[in-house]
C-alpha cells in the first residue's frame, strides 16, 4: 500500500496588500469631520497629485461622499488661487518619434 501524500496547506495572509480587498479608512470619516473645508491647504494638498490632477478615491481612500466634496474644494481652492491649476515649473516636453511632429514638416 503506497503512502497518501498530503498537499501543502495554503495560507493567505488576509491582513492587506497590493492584492488585498480591504480598503483604506476615509481620512475623513475616520476623524469624524462632517464637511470638507477649501481653506485647509495642508489637508487638500494629500488629494492632489505633484502634477495638479485630482487623486481618485481608490489612491486617497476617501468615500464617495468626501470624495466629491474634495473635489468640489480643490476646485474652489483653485478658483481662489490657493492652490495651482497645475504643477510648476520644469519643462516637459518629452521627445517625439519621427512623426510626431508631422504640422511641422509642411
Amino acid at each position: 500500500m503506497a503512502k497518501a501524500r498530503r498537499r501543502p496547506v495554503r495560507r493567505r495572509d488576509r491582513k492587506g496588500g497590493p492584492t488585498s480587498g480591504r480598503r483604506k479608512p476615509c481620512p475623513y470619516c475616520r476623524d469624524k469631520i462632517d464637511r470638507v473645508d477649501y481653506k485647509d491647504l495642508s489637508t487638500l494638498r494629500r488629494f492632489v497629485s505633484e502634477r495638479g490632477k485630482i487623486r481618485s478615491r481608490r489612491i486617497t481612500g476617501a468615500c464617495r461622499r468626501h470624495q466629491s466634496q474634495v473635489a468640489r474644494a480643490v476646485k474652489r481652492a483653485r478658483e481662489l488661487a490657493l492652490l495651482p491649476y497645475v504643477a510648476e515649473g520644469g519643462n516637459d516636453h518629452r521627445e517625439r518619434g519621427p512623426r510626431g511632429d508631422r504640422d511641422r514638416d509642411r
